[in-house]
């Protein structure tokens, strides 16, 4: 990629810009934006900006309602049940979350079933916020069809990711934020925005064939990762975002790329209070203790170093933070046309 690296509060004011002028209120508008600018520092730009203009058409289209309010439709104790009302999946999923951590306060566990959502983005931006109020952070959802079940060739099931987070004393969290194909779709999708060919084993075209061609790919089928386990995993998290939830599942989830169709998406949110278990600073050590064993043992060959989940991406973003955001060419032209569709000020993004 070449261009001008943008820094990411200009991003973050564009997005919410953006998000204000199809209708969102400035609080939701300002959320939704940094869940997209949070993505790009990390690296995961299969959800960063280069999704704003596939909400933006969702919002126009009315199938997702900017100033929905989502509501609490079940009050149990530890339990709660959200309708998110049609709402950005952002706004549903930060509320849900944050309820979950409550609930976890008053009773040390708090779970969180969500129905009506939408995509919501990087599952990792909300698992997080339990990992920095001190608690165990999780969450699924359900997708669009994505992949076939084992033994199939026809779409029947989503890449449904799912995150798990949790505090790691000195360390940044340790967090894990996954998709259940073998590679989320929105690096397919990312990946024909530059033009590139994707990896063989990544997907099959409409017939059933190996392709490495990304258009091909998302007209096909998305392979699961670890083969049965992968579609077996999906179906699971299905189960649990959106048979239990009472939102759609299956085939009745429509993807943020598709503007015509309500999304239906459901979550599952929970929180465990570390403290409840042990004191939290004791945790915190264990964990300090668990990652440098990971690091200590003999690096493979060509590796540079041992990873933890979640260290990648928080050296991404303090390099982002400091260097500036590097877009994709075409994701920085979809997003000038964004600006002019809006009466936004292009110099917004930068030279």
């Amino acid at each position: 990629m070449t261009g001008p690296r943008i820094p990411a509060e200009a991003l973050r004011a564009f997005a919410a810009a953006v998000y204000g002028a199809a209708g969102m209120g400035a609080q939701d508008a300002a959320l939704c934006a940094d869940s997209l600018v949070q993505a790009d520092l990390w690296g995961h730009q299969s959800h960063g900006m280069m999704r704003l203009s596939w909400y933006a058409a969702r919002l126009a289209a009315g199938v997702c309602d900017p100033r929905a309010v989502p509501e609490t439709v079940v009050d149990a104790g530890g339990l709660a049940v959200i309708d998110g009302r049609e709402a950005m999946g952002q706004v549903v999923a930060a509320q849900a979350m944050a309820e979950a951590m409550a609930r976890a306060a008053a009773h040390g566990i708090g779970a969180v079933a969500v129905r009506n959502s939408n995509h919501f983005g990087t599952a990792m931006y909300f698992t997080l916020m339990a990992a920095r109020a001190g608690c165990i952070g999780f969450l699924s959802t359900n997708a669009s069809p994505a992949m076939a079940p084992w033994g199939g060739r026809r779409k029947a099931l989503g890449n449904n990711p799912w995150s798990w987070a949790a505090p790691a004393g000195r360390h940044a969290p340790l967090v894990l934020d996954i998709a259940n194909t073998a590679v989320a779709r929105g690096k397919i999708y990312l990946a024909r925005q530059r033009g590139e060919a994707i990896p063989l084993g990544w997907a099959m075209d409409a017939s059933g064939r190996p392709t490495a061609d990304p258009q091909a790919a998302i007209d096909g089928l998305i392979l699961p990762m670890a083969g049965h386990k992968g579609s077996a995993i999906s179906a699971v998290m299905d189960v649990l975002s959106g048979v239990l939830t009472g939102s759609a599942f299956g085939a009745g989830v429509a993807g943020p790329y598709q503007a015509e169709r309500r999304s239906g998406a459901g979550h599952l949110a929970l929180a465990i209070d570390i403290a409840r278990i042990q004191p939290l600073a004791e945790f915190e050590a264990r964990m300090e203790r668990f990652i440098a064993e990971m690091r200590a043992v003999p690096l493979a060959e060509g590796a540079e170093a041992v990873f933890y989940p979640g260290e990648i991406e928080a050296r991404a973003e303090a390099e982002n933070l400091r260097e500036g955001v590097l877009l994709p060419e075409d994701t920085r032209a979809d997003l000038l046309r964004l600006a002019r569709a809006n009466g936004l000020d292009p110099a917004m993004l930068g030279p």
